[in-house]
């Protein structure tokens, strides 16, 4: 059963790629209430299912999608601006997702580490550190290393060419579709973090 299950590192794995937001800390539902939060000021509604059907995608490319989506004039710089004006203000109340940090300690010093984001470095940085695991990361690929994001596997590839390990050796750990999708376009063992982190 699922619950008696520890997550694990593949035998096979040389290097090991970490997602952030949903995976190492529990940021998802404070980014849903800064998306809420600002769609609101813009005049629509970002559900809770159409926000994590964009799960892994970053702000600016999430702002251009929901412009075209409620055929709404705005500024999409300015609108992820102020999503993330509003992220800030609560992302000292996410936790640590425990499965996860306990993998990422176990293993420090014993596989090489890295991050693949799809938020910007400066976020990357700070959900490391509240989270107490910054230090155990050389190698953080942003939104702001590559031009084509999750679902596309360019972050992750990045990641394992800064590892220096092939990308058929490389395990990912993710929470979201787009990202589980990206680790597998890119040939590697994609590890959905989710039901280990349930109850």
């Amino acid at each position: 059963m699922i619950k008696e299950q520890q997550l694990s590192v593949d035998p096979r794995a040389k290097g090991l790629i970490f997602d952030i937001d949903g995976t190492i800390s529990d940021t998802m539902p404070i980014h849903l209430v800064a998306y809420q939060e600002t769609a609101a000021e813009y005049g629509f509604e970002v559900t809770s299912d159409l926000f994590y059907s964009m799960s892994g995608i970053p702000a600016l490319q999430t702002s251009m999608l929901l412009k075209a989506k409620f055929e709404k004039d705005f500024d999409p710089q300015e609108f992820a601006d102020r999503k993330e004006f509003y992220f800030l203000k609560s992302i000292h109340l996410a936790e640590p997702i425990i499965p996860v940090i306990k993998i990422i300690r176990e293993n420090a010093g014993k596989l090489p580490m890295a991050c693949g984001t799809g938020g910007t470095r400066f976020y990357a940085n700070k959900t490391l550190e509240l989270a107490g695991v910054r230090e155990y990361f050389e190698h953080i690929v942003t939104a702001d290393d590559v031009e084509n994001h999750k679902p596309h596997p360019d972050t992750f590839l990045k990641a394992a060419e800064l590892l220096g390990v092939p990308p058929e050796s490389c395990q990912v750990f993710e929470d979201s579709p787009l990202g589980l999708q990206a680790a597998l376009s890119a040939g590697m063992i994609a590890t959905d973090i989710t039901p280990f982190c349930q109850g």
